[in-house]
């Protein structure tokens, strides 16, 4: 079975910005309960599916599949509660690892948090100084629960 092992941070400051350019995201979901989500992506001029399972520390169960664009845009139109996501993605390589920086826009706009994939849950890894404090363990920076509860409406001392 696929497994995503990811920790995820907030992104402190500017610097990044240079390191890469922007790739524009959509999605949403379809079913997003506990335990488990089902979204649609679309990535530039690409659409996907993705089933993801039960987060356990930083792993989870994940299954991604490349769909036609016209059926992803058709799906995120027809099936998926608004608000939908919108972001755009920054893949900055940095002692090794792949971040992936998003910029959320819409009702998640001025969140900015930098995810990192890796091998095994207890890898070592060097945080680039542009990266501030970890969120792996906050449910609410999960892109399913930021569809629920956009960033927009969290109190000033929920952020």
């Amino acid at each position: 079975m696929p497994v995503e092992i990811e920790r995820k941070f907030l992104v402190k400051g500017d610097a990044w910005r240079s390191l890469a350019t922007g790739i524009p995201y959509c999605q949403g979901y379809i079913a997003s309960t506990a335990g488990r989500t089902v979204r649609v992506r679309v990535v530039g001029e690409h659409g996907y599916l993705t089933i993801k399972g039960a987060t356990t520390g930083i792993s989870r169960a994940e299954f991604e599949y490349p769909i036609p664009l016209d059926d992803a845009l058709e799906l995120l139109q027809a099936l998926c509660d608004p608000p939908l996501i919108q972001k755009k993605r920054y893949t900055i390589e940095c002692e090794g690892l792949l971040w992936e920086v998003d910029e959320f826009e819409g009702d998640n706009q001025g969140l900015i948090v930098a995810e990192v994939e890796l091998t095994d849950a207890s890898q070592t890894i060097v945080l680039p100084d542009w990266i501030d404090r970890e969120v792996s363990d906050d449910p609410r920076y999960f892109n399913s629960n930021l569809a629920k509860h956009p960033f927009s409406q969290w109190r000033r001392d929920e952020a």
